[in-house]
C-alpha cells in the first residue's frame, strides 16, 4: 500500500530526511517515531504530496506520489502536524467543504458526512466556529476530514496531540478499527502511542531509519527485557536474598520509589529463582512483576547513539 525507496529530502545544506527506503502493507499500523527534528513530517508530507522529495521516491496504492499525485491523493487521508484548518467556518462547513472537494454526492455525502461526524463526536460544536474551539476539537475535526472520504490509507501526524485521556482512548479505539481494511501511518513522540495502536515501529533520527520492528521486538532490546521488579516491606532484606541468586547479574533500586529490579545474566531467566528465593527467605513482597521491557529506553538508546554513529537498525 505504501512504499518508500531512498525517500530524501534537503533545504541546501540541511538533509532533512536521508534516504529512507520502507514498505506498509494492508492491515498494518506502522508508527513513526523520533525526537523532534528527526524527519518525521517532512517524511509524512512527502507520502502525502504535499512536499516533493529531493530524492527517491513514494508509491501510494501502486501511484506515484508525484508523477501519478491526483490518483494518490484520491486513496490518502492525511491529518497534518498542527491540523490546519480554515478558522472562520463552522465545523459543519469546513466538513461540507472537504466532501465537495473529495467529490462526494448524493446519499454517499450524507452518509460519509454523519459517519465521519459521529465517530469523532462533533455533534455539538457543528455550528462553532473552528477558530474558537479547543486544540482537542480541532484536532477531532482535523481527523474527521482525513476519514471523510473512507480512504485506502491514512497518514497521521500526532493524531492524538492535544487530546484529553478520555479523547485519546476514543481516537485510539477508532485507529484499531479503521486498521482491519486500511493502511496507517502515525507519526507520534509518545511512546504509549505505539502499545495502543501500532503493529510495527520505526525509529528515525537525523533523518535515517534506525530501527523497524515490532513494539515487542524493540522492548526486547531493552536491558530491562526479562528483568525482574518488586516491592518489598524490607528492601534490605530483599536485596540480600537477590543477590544470592546464581543468575542474577545485578540488583538496582528506585531512590524514589524503592522498587528493586533484578537484572539476569545473559540468555536466563530469573522470575522462578527470585519468587522461590523471596518465599524462603520470608520476605513479605507487596508486588512483584517480569518486565518486558522499556521501550522508552529502547528509544533512547538508538536515538541518542544515532548522535555519535552508534545506533543500529
Amino acid at each position: 500500500m505504501i512504499e518508500t525507496q531512498a525517500l530524501g529530502k534537503r533545504y541546501g545544506d540541511l538533509v532533512a530526511v536521508d534516504g529512507i527506503t520502507f514498505k506498509v502493507e494492508p492491515g498494518q499500523v506502522l508508527g513513526f517515531l523520533g525526537p523532534n527534528g528527526a524527519g518525521k513530517s517532512t517524511t509524512m508530507k512527502m507520502i502525502a504530496g504535499f512536499l516533493a522529495p529531493t530524492s527517491g521516491s513514494a508509491k501510494v496504492c501502486g501511484f506515484d506520489v508525484e508523477q501519478q499525485s491526483l490518483e494518490a491523493r484520491r486513496v490518502i487521508g492525511y491529518l497534518p502536524e498542527g491540523a490546519p484548518s480554515y478558522g472562520e467556518m463552522s465545523v459543519r462547513q469546513f466538513l461540507a467543504f472537504i466532501a465537495d472537494v473529495r467529490g462526494l454526492g448524493g446519499s454517499t455525502r450524507d452518509k460519509r458526512l454523519d459517519d465521519a461526524i459521529g465517530r469523532l463526536s462533533l455533534e455539538a460544536v457543528l455550528e462553532q466556529p473552528i477558530e474558537t474551539l479547543s486544540k482537542g476539537f480541532k484536532r477531532r475535526v482535523g481527523l474527521a476530514q482525513a476519514i471523510l472520504h473512507d480512504p485506502r490509507v491514512l497518514i497521521l501526524d500526532e493524531p492524538t496531540d492535544g487530546l484529553d485521556p478520555n479523547q485519546k482512548h476514543e481516537v485510539r479505539n477508532l485507529i484499531n478499527a479503521m486498521a482491519r481494511d486500511k493502511t496507517i501511518i502515525v507519526s507520534t513522540h509518545v511512546l504509549e502511542e505505539v502499545h495502543a495502536v501500532c503493529s510495527r515501529a520505526i525509529i528515525i533520527a537525523r533523518g535515517r531509519v534506525l530501527a523497524d520492528a515490532t513494539p515487542a521486538e524493540l522492548e526486547a532490546r531493552s536491558r530491562y527485557h526479562q528483568a525482574v521488579s518488586l516491592t518489598a516491606t524490607d528492601a534490605n532484606a530483599a536485596r540480600e536474598v537477590l543477590a544470592r541468586i546464581a543468575d542474577v547479574a545485578s540488583i538496582e533500586v528506585d531512590k524514589q520509589d524503592g522498587r528493586i529490579t533484578a537484572f539476569p545474566k545473559p540468555g536466563r531467566s530469573i522470575y522462578a529463582a527470585v519468587n522461590e528465593a523471596l518465599k524462603e527467605g520470608d520476605i513479605v513482597v507487596r508486588e512483584l512483576a517480569l518486565e518486558g521491557g522499556r521501550l522508552d529506553e529502547v528509544f533512547r538508546s538508538i536515538t541518542q547513539g544515532a548522535d555519535t554513529g552508534e545506533a543500529r537498525a
